[in-house]
């Protein structure tokens, strides 16, 4: 060809060298800054992945400082709850050296009072200034908030709930009824009738224990209601003298509890329809109609379990103990406890037992922020009013001048306070470890793994090869190169045409 106005050769060169010239500056920006997607056209979909996984991995580094601050709040409310089993244990000492009257002056006595004062101040101060960043975690701020608690639910204790609204009502129905172990032994009067010379000898048993009690003939069933009540605390078993005969019930609701009777003489108390009943499930207030054994007969043991409760917490079948009803979900881990009336009626409570209206410990322990992925930790108040039951008493009732003083008493009941409020800081101190050692050490094990997915993740899509780029560089480099020597070439060929001119 000999046109000189349009040299094509040079535009197609200049193409070709425009077009390796990009290619070896994409190549040089990928090697300097390492990652091969630096802008939305290097490749779009690539870009919206790689900023959702480094999204996710900063969402998932959150969550896992959130769960290291959540292990050290919990760390700091396991120092105090340490101390107070420490209190505790030097309490139920003081009480057991106290109750020791023999040998023990009015001054020791006191003395050994104002010990047992100053651990209860100390425990409330305790309570009061264990805190994180100056939040109270022992003095009940972390408690659950409640409302509208029905009728017939003599306690409850919420140690965990989830829920989306501004409440959360805990509904319960009572599907099978708690029962104490329980006989009833008919005398046929009000006093028993023997032989000359005879004696009625039985052997009450329940869950604590067995004492053999022998009684005269013409012996009121009151007295030996009376004389069988003198060994509750040892036996765990109660009586009652009803009409003609005798009621034995265990002092607590459930499987665990029992009652048994083994007549090791009868005295000749074995006539009529005298003898052993067992008392009506449904109505634990009456025996029934046929006699479960004559006393002559009775010299295996007789015996009669309680029942613990079923019922059912927002739908989800309850563990019962006794008459305490419990369930332990990732939503709701809630323990409510009946009174008797309640817990032997079939369908009681029906529905709102209470409501949950707030409080609780809440740990963001997942990237995403939803309901899912919150925990929450209910920690009660350690302080002394609070430690105890509303049936033994509290801690605070030890203290000089209320009901369970030691200069005053005996210690028998202290000692039973003291016990179920080890029990309390205990199994406190035990759900809080166990919600370390499960709960966030198996989240921050988890999310560390998350992160190091999402990362190699984000890598195989954002970061550059640099084995592939820099062969790519170094073709670049070649092509831009010889490129520009054909462009050369081509913009001195049309001075060829020259030559034609002579």
């Amino acid at each position: 060809m000999s046109r000189i106005n349009t040299n094509v050769q040079s535009l197609i060169a200049q193409r070709v060298l425009s077009t390796n010239q990009i290619g070896l500056s994409t190549a040089l920006e990928r090697l300097s800054t390492g990652v091969k997607i630096n802008r939305g056209k290097d490749d779009p979909a690539g870009l919206i992945a790689a900023q959702n996984l480094r999204s996710e991995g900063r969402a998932l580094n959150a969550a896992i400082s959130n769960a290291d601050r959540a292990d050290q709040v919990m760390n700091i409310a396991e120092g105090g709850l340490q101390e107070v089993s420490s209190m505790l244990t030097e309490l139920q000492g003081l009480i057991t050296a106290t109750a020791s009257s023999a040998g023990l002056s009015a001054e020791e006595k006191k003395a050994n009072q104002l010990q047992i004062d100053s651990i209860l101040q100390t425990i409330d101060r305790i309570a009061s200034s264990s805190n994180f960043q100056g939040i109270k975690l022992l003095n009940g701020n972390f408690d659950f908030k409640t409302s509208s608690v029905a009728t017939g639910v003599a306690g409850f204790k919420i140690n965990g709930a989830k829920y989306s609204g501004s409440s959360l009502d805990v509904d319960v129905l009572v599907t099978a009824s708690a029962q104490q172990g329980g006989l009833y032994l008919s005398a046929g009067g009000t006093a028993i009738d023997l032989g000359t010379g005879s004696s009625f000898v039985i052997e009450i048993a329940g869950a604590l224990g067995s004492r053999e009690l022998t009684f005269g003939s013409g012996t009121a069933l009151s007295d030996i209601a009376d004389a069988i009540n003198t060994f509750t605390d040892v036996t765990g078993v109660q009586a009652t003298a009803s009409g003609t005969g005798l009621k034995l019930s265990s002092e607590k609701f459930g499987e665990s509890e029992f009652v048994s009777v083994k007549v090791v003489d009868e005295g000749g108390l074995d006539s009529g329809q005298r003898g052993i009943y067992e008392l009506g499930a449904a109505d634990f207030g009456t025996a029934s109609t046929t006699r479960t054994s004559t006393f002559a007969a009775a010299t295996n043991v007789i015996t009669d379990r309680g029942q613990d409760i079923v019922a059912t917490i927002n739908g989800v079948t309850a563990t019962g103990d006794g008459r305490t009803a419990r369930i332990n979900t990732d939503m709701l881990d809630v323990e409510v406890s009946l009174d008797t009336s309640t817990s032997q009626t079939l369908g009681a409570v029906g529905s709102r037992a209470f409501t949950i209206t707030g409080g609780g410990a809440d740990f963001a322990l997942a990237s995403k922020v939803d309901i899912a992925g919150k925990v929450s930790v209910g920690i009660g108040n350690v302080a002394v009013r609070k430690l105890g039951n509303a049936d033994l008493g509290y801690l605070s009732d030890l203290a000089s001048g209320k009901s369970l003083n030691m200069v005053d008493t005996n210690g028998t009941d202290a000692q039973k306070v003291v016990a179920e409020a080890i029990n309390q800081v205990s199994a406190l101190r035990g759900r809080l470890g166990a919600f370390q050692k499960n709960t966030i050490g198996a989240t921050i094990r988890s999310l560390g793994i998350a992160v190091e997915n999402t990362a190699a993740a984000e890598s195989v899509i954002r970061d550059a090869d640099f084995a592939a780029e820099t062969a790519q560089l170094t073709r670049s480099q070649i092509l831009v190169s010889a490129s520009t020597n054909i462009l050369g070439l081509a913009n001195s060929q049309p001075q060829t045409v020259l030559q034609l001119l002579g």
